[in-house]
Parts: structure tokens; C-alpha cells; sequence
């Protein structure tokens, strides 16, 4: 009987390395699947029903940007350590999912990144072009 090697393991990549890999694009891909499936049933502006996630703690703050538009983003971490961000694109409620970053915290939905780094936050549109500039940018937490 013949052993069947699994594709990692053929390409010479650890195979826990390629799991590694696998798992965010995974969840990005959910995430942005299930962003896009809320938001294609409601209404623009309607509330985003997350009903399979446990929240274990929720925070909401508003952002002033340089072209002077202001919205609020709502921050979910859930009791699996998952983070998630609901953020207004287009008039529509996405919700982002956290991936790694090399410095801030790093969101993705469909083809947005939402980008922040301590009270600072930027929108990117990544299909835009092979080096995206930010659809949103200069985006602070309005501090109260």
C-alpha cells in the first residue's frame, strides 16, 4: 500500500508551516464571505448579524479622517482569540477579520484592509494597484 504525502510535504514545506499559512486565509476567507453575504440581505446602513461568533468583549470608536469624513468602527474580540473589526465601506457594514501584521493590527474583508496602528487607522483598497494607496487615510481615534 502506498503512502500518500501530503502536498506540503512534496513542495519540501514543513507541513505545520503550511497549516500556519492555510488557517488565516481560511478565516479571511470566511469572514469576508460572510461580510458579503449580511451585507448582500439588508439594507445599506442595516445592522451586521453575527450570531456565530462569541464576543467576549466589544469596543466602538469613532474616527475623524483627512478628507474630514468621520464613521465609527466596532472592534470584536472573541473567546477564541480571533479579532474582528465591523467597518463602514461604501455604505455597506464589512466585517474584517485580524491577520498578522508586521507592526499595528491588520483587518481584511473581501478586498479592503483596514490597517491600524496605535490611535491611527488607514482603508486600502488592495486590488487597486500592485502597491495600493489608501482609500481612507490619516483616519485618528476621536478621543473624548
Amino acid at each position: 500500500m502506498k503512502r500518500r504525502r501530503s502536498r506540503a510535504r512534496e513542495r519540501n514545506v514543513p507541513f505545520s508551516f503550511a497549516r500556519a499559512l492555510a488557517v488565516p486565509a481560511l478565516a479571511c476567507a470566511l469572514a469576508a464571505s460572510a461580510a458579503h453575504a449580511a451585507s448582500g440581505n439588508a439594507a445599506p446602513g442595516a445592522a451586521l448579524d453575527i450570531r456565530d461568533i462569541h464576543v467576549q468583549s466589544r469596543h466602538t470608536f469613532s474616527y475623524t479622517c483627512a478628507n474630514s469624513k468621520t464613521f465609527k468602527v466596532t472592534y470584536l474580540n472573541a473567546a477564541n482569540g480571533q479579532s474582528f473589526a465591523v467597518v463602514p465601506v461604501k455604505g455597506r457594514k464589512l466585517l474584517f477579520v485580524g491577520v498578522i501584521a508586521a507592526s499595528g493590527v491588520k483587518y481584511v474583508a473581501d478586498r479592503y484592509t483596514w490597517w491600524t496602528k496605535g490611535p491611527g487607522a488607514d482603508l486600502y483598497d488592495v486590488t487597486s494597484d500592485a502597491s495600493p494607496k489608501p482609500v481612507l487615510s490619516g483616519c485618528a481615534t476621536i478621543m473624548r
